[in-house]
């Protein structure tokens, strides 16, 4: 869900190191070279509109599910502001059967929630299952690191969850897909999906985006909305200090300064580079790509747009109004900076909003967040970045035997009932009167389900995605509706879209490199004049050859 290149998630910096992919991949070696035959090209596309008779049919929601409180202006999830008052009983069959453990992985931001034999949580999932689920919970800010060593040594679980984001970084990873999990295509494509109804639900867009070597290889996690990034605020503080949100770009630097005041310990930003270079309208699409009048792919680096960026945000960083520890450390946690007010403004995924606003204020009276409306920072509509690509995807270890595979699909299937369902609220929320207590408007999470429901199950799931109510946030629904109905308007357009790429080797790994060259930048450790040297850099070390794919990927697809 998240673009690459700078602004991106931090954690990541390390990925390709960590696969070796050194001289050999630069020089066209494979992630899976020694795996036996021979490994494919560097890159490739794929005309995902050619794909279409590979598709699951799709299906209704189960009947019985209410109509939605609130339309989403696609691809926005429709929202409800109302906790049914009967749930729908989806599947009656355990899924599980075989009493053989199932192994997987998943990540997690923040504690690591206790195991089996240590969580009533996985107790009761793993009973309505019919068989024990066992995960490995890994940090999701060091969760490339795991994969990576993963996949380096072709030792997968049963079911493993990849972000799309770290597939996004992959080079040869077409590849690793072919050795190391399994094809799905016969088990899902047309009326292959009639026994797992809950995933004939899921967005077309996402199974399409599923695709690899033209085969359907993954169960794809749909996203709850398009947007990669929002700048979320304390209106609370806001409010206490006369503010109001800022407008423009000036004003965001001029607020800043206003409420930064390193004697009380507080600064106004965490990295907010992402959403800067989006109120200058750089590009985004397909990770930062788009056409120039000419009909030629450029990259966001090469823009002018990307250059007011760098030097907005150079200005921020020269200002001191990034949090020092945030500056300092790229572990350093920006919620909790959120959450004592030691920042004021703090760029995050969309789904960081309700979460955070649900606990922190139980501990802070009148505790709100809420995200800056998009503007231009250069005049006329503002431009937004996002997709209908899928947050995740579930892989299934290779080899198992079909009727094993056949036995994990039946569990994604119930961990991927939709909102309206029993299979819902035990998978969200856990056993009534220990993870969640029902209340008139819906049930609210205990301390103990804090604690031991980290999506767990979600993860290794999809399903049909909605704005859903919560008790503790009871205008959540709608004030994130309006917001997310209001950015759509200005969704930028992809060019590619309905291809899918896979880039080549060297330019991915390209892009993690120029990436700390151009935070050293903004943070003051080269100078501003560096920049042109720097893309000259991305242009020879990949840049040019991954221009000269993608106009040639629009080229073979009559663009």
């Amino acid at each position: 869900m998240e673009p690459s290149g700078p602004g991106s998630a931090t954690n990541r910096r390390n990925f390709l190191s960590l696969l070796g992919l050194g001289a050999a991949a630069t020089a066209g070696s494979g992630l899976l070279a020694g795996c036996g035959g021979e490994v494919a090209s560097t890159s490739d596309a794929q005309d995902l509109d050619k794909l279409a008779g590979l598709l699951p049919h799709q299906k209704d929601l189960p009947p019985g599910i209410p109509r939605p409180s609130i339309v989403g202006t696609r691809p926005v999830p429709d929202g409800y502001t109302e906790f049914p008052g009967t749930l729908v009983d989806a599947i009656t069959d355990k899924p599980g059967s075989s009493g053989q453990r199932i192994n997987a992985m998943t990540p997690a931001w923040g504690p690591a929630p206790p195991g089996l034999g240590q969580s009533q949580y996985l107790a009761a999932v793993n009973a309505e299952l019919g068989i024990e689920v066992n995960f490995s919970v890994q940090d999701g800010n060091l969760y490339a690191e795991k994969l990576g060593a993963m996949l380096g040594a072709r030792d997968v679980p049963d079911l493993l969850c990849v972000p799309g984001w770290e597939v996004a970084k992959l080079p040869r990873f077409a590849d690793a897909t072919a050795a190391l999990f399994e094809d799905l295509t016969d088990h899902l494509k047309g009326a292959g999906i009639d026994p797992y109804p809950m995933l004939a639900t899921f967005p077309a867009g996402a199974w399409r985006n599923s695709f690899w070597n033209e085969r359907l290889m993954a169960v794809p996690c749909p996203k709850d909305g398009p947007f990669p990034w929002a700048l979320l605020y304390r209106k609370d503080l806001l409010d206490t200090a006369g503010l109001s949100h800022p407008k423009t770009i000036d004003e965001l630097f001029e607020i800043g300064k206003q409420v930064t005041d390193p004697a009380r310990g507080v600064w106004a930003f965490n990295d907010i580079f992402a959403m800067v270079q989006m109120f200058h309208k750089v590009p985004g699409a397909d990770e930062g790509w788009r056409l120039k009048p000419d009909g030629t792919p450029e990259f966001k680096y090469e823009t002018a747009e990307f250059r007011q960026s760098v030097e907005f945000m150079a200005k921020v960083y020269q200002a001191g109004l990034v949090h020092p520890d945030l500056v300092a450390s790229k572990g350093a946690d920006a919620k909790q900076l959120v959450a004592g007010g030691k920042i004021l403004f703090f760029q995050d995924g969309p789904g960081a909003w309700q979460p955070m606003q649900a606990e922190q204020q139980r501990i802070t009276p009148g505790f709100n967040i809420q995200p800056v409306p998009i503007f231009s920072a250069t005049g006329g509509d503002p431009l937004v970045w996002g997709d209908d690509n899928p947050i995740s995807y579930t892989f299934v270890k290779k080899g198992l035997g079909r009727e094993r595979v056949e036995e994990l699909l039946r569990v994604i299937n119930w961990c991927s009932a939709p909102f309206g369902t029993q299979e819902f609220v035990l998978r969200e929320y856990g056993v009534e009167g220990k993870h969640h207590n029902r209340t008139a408007t819906g049930p609210v999470k205990t301390d103990l389900g804090f604690k031991e429901i980290v999506n767990q199950y979600f993860f290794i799931s999809g399903r049909s995605p909605v704005v859903q109510p919560y008790p503790q946030t009871p205008n959540y629904v709608r004030d994130a509706l309006t917001y997310s109905n209001e950015m759509v308007k200005y969704l930028e357009k992809n060019p590619w879209a309905g291809l899918k790429l896979e880039m080549p080797a060297r330019y991915k790994a390209s892009l993690v490199p120029t990436d700390d060259k151009i935070t050293d930048l903004l943070r003051g450790r080269r100078p501003i004049s560096d920049l042109d040297a720097i893309i000259t850099e991305w242009r020879n070390g990949g840049g040019d050859e991954a221009r000269d794919f993608r106009a040639k990927a629009l080229a073979d697809a009559g663009r």
